[in-house]
Formats: structure tokens, sequence, C-alpha cells
């Protein structure tokens, strides 16, 4: 029986990894993002982003069996025109929420917009080259002389991830799907930067605002990498975007942001959705190889920290290590299972 290591700590060099096995599904970044595409109806379902988000196997499965408080969570976002505001432990779905939500109803690509300590609200709208532009011209000028012509404003913008959600809907007048991810990982002054953009729909590009007189309409780069054209430096939706906001419950949001969002905490998953999203990753094959692993997550403590994608790497890992013997895949299966809240 062969040995499963390809890395064996013996100092002595080798081509062992030539023969890595290929990498877990939602691991797996050969396939096209979606960003690829033309335009926003980009197949999300048939891109990298929703078969690592919802599995490979998706089409085998017809959905994630969600609960009922979360299909009705979702569907009055939709009909309110309202954020969908997701809280609950790591690893329960948030983020996975968004993507399921468009690949059902055909909504495209999955903006992103992954929130950080220093994010601002100015991120996710637009990005101005204000500093390329300048060297644009000191170059031109340097080449042709004094006389060259500056570079339109527009071409050294490029909208955010919201700026890009806010477009005006194309003729299908189909919603972008929006997912601002771990919103409590931002600075205090965020979630309250938010609110006015979120309850008018809109925001002004100021470079371009300055020169509309001169240029009206201007083409700027999407989140997509499309070109569109922006009409005096306004970006105004006439669809509102579903948009998901994802917390893991680390602070409070002020009222005024939790007033404008339809409110939703996930849970754990139970038996049925787990079964769902192994055999959508691995296939039904590996649902019935782990049970004994799915059983120990499903019994875990009353209150333990357990991620399902800490589950999927001990299912892949422990049933494709030829040659390891069983005290080493529980072993294997004890460090991937590790609870997230266990004191160190």
């Amino acid at each position: 029986m062969s040995d499963w290591r390809i890395y064996r700590g013996a100092g002595l060099p080798h081509d062992g990894v030539r023969r890595l096995p290929d990498p877990p599904p939602w691991r797996d970044f050969t396939l096209p993002s979606g960003d690829e595409t033309s335009g926003p109806g980009a197949e999300d379902g048939e891109g990298g982003d929703a078969a690592r988000r919802l599995g490979v196997r998706r089409a085998l499965v017809e959905n994630l069996h969600p609960r009922p408080e979360e299909v009705e969570a979702v569907n009055a976002a939709l009909y309110l025109r309202r954020p969908l505001l997701v809280t609950g432990n790591p690893g329960t779905g948030k983020s996975t929420l968004a993507h399921a939500v468009a690949y059902e109803l055909g909504l495209g690509r999955v903006l992103r917009w992954p929130i950080v300590s220093r994010t601002t609200l100015q991120d996710g709208l637009y990005h101005y080259d204000a500093i390329g532009r300048l060297q644009d011209v000191q170059l031109d000028r340097a080449i042709e002389g004094e006389r060259v012509e500056r570079p339109p404003v527009g071409s050294y913008i490029r909208l955010g991830p919201l700026g890009t959600a806010l477009l005006p809907a194309e003729e299908d007048g189909l919603p972008r799907v929006l997912l601002v991810d771990e919103l409590d990982k931002s600075d205090i002054d965020l979630p309250n930067d938010l609110l006015n953009v979120l309850e008018e729909g809109e925001f002004t590009i100021r470079e371009l605002e300055r020169s509309a007189d001169r240029e009206p309409v201007t083409e700027v780069l999407t989140d997509d990498g499309r070109k569109v054209p922006v009409t005096g430096g306004r970006v105004r939706c006439t669809t509102f975007p579903f948009i998901v906001l994802t917390s893991n419950g680390e602070r409070d949001f002020p009222a005024a942001l939790l007033r404008r969002c339809i409110q939703l905490e996930l849970k754990p998953p139970g038996e049925k959705q787990l079964a769902a999203m192994v055999t959508a990753h691995l296939g039904e094959e590996a649902l019935a190889e782990g049970e004994e692993f799915v059983e120990r997550f499903l019994q875990r403590e009353p209150g333990q920290v357990i991620a399902t994608d800490q589950l999927l790497n001990a299912l892949f890992l422990t049933q494709r290590a030829p040659g390891a013997e069983r005290v080493t895949r529980n072993r294997l299966a004890e460090m991937l299972l590790r609870p997230l809240d266990r004191p160190r």
C-alpha cells in the first residue's frame, strides 16, 4: 500500500509533489470565475466562484434545503428591495446564501466586497487613479510636447462592487447580487456611512461631476471589467440590487442600519442540509464513506463552533489518503474538526 504523504520530513529532496492529487472542488481555481464574460448576466452558475461555493455537483442536488425562515427572509428582501443582514457562526453558509440566490434566479456573477478594518465606503463605490493619470500626461508631454490632450478622466475610474451593483439595470431589468462579506470587521464608521447609499440607491463620482459640462457622458470601468457610460457623474440604480450583508456577530450595528435591513440569523446546518452540502461538493459516495465524521459533526457539544468547511476538509482528506492507517485518519479528522472556540 502506497504512502499517502507527499512531504515526509526526511530532509531529502524528491519529486513527490508531482503526484499530488487534484484539489478539493472548493479550492479548485482553474475554473473561470465569470469575470471573463461580457456583461452582468455572466452565468455565475457556470463559473468557478459558484462551483466553489455551491459545489461542482450542485446540478445533482436541487437545493441545499434551506429552512423556511431563510427562504422567507430572502423573499422579503427581494420584495421590499432591502438588504439582507445575515448573522451566524463561521461556516454556517452566510456567504453561500448570496451565491445560491444568484444561481437559482439566474442573476449572474455575484459581486463580492470583502470588508476589513481599513475598508471605507469609497472603496466599495469607486477608485480614481489620479497618480496614474498624472504620470500618463507627463509621459505624453515628454513624447509629443505641450500640445498633447489630457486623457479622459473616465479612463482612470473603476467602480467598486457596490458602485457596480448600483448601475442602472440592463434591458432585462434584473438586479445584481452583491455580497458585503463580514461587515462586523469594519471600523465604527462604515455601517453609518452605508445608510444614505442604501436608502437612496445612488452616489456621485465627484471627478466626473466637475467635468460634466464638457463631458456629459463618460465611460468608466466596472468591477466586472466592462466599460459602461455614466451621465453627469451620477450613478443611480433603476433596480435595487439584492444585497447580502454578512456578520459573525462580533459587534452590534446601529439601529439606523438594522431598520433598513431584513435580518436573518443562520443556524448551523442540520442533517438534511449537511447531507445536501456534502453531496453537492463530494458526491453521495463520500457522504456514505464519511458517515462517522458527519455524525461526529452533528453530535458536537451544544454551543461548540465547528464550521461546515472543516467537515468537508476532513471528509476529502481522510478519503483521499491512500495508505493511511485508521489511526492516522482519525488523527487527521481530529486536527481538522478542532472547535473554533476551543482555547489554545
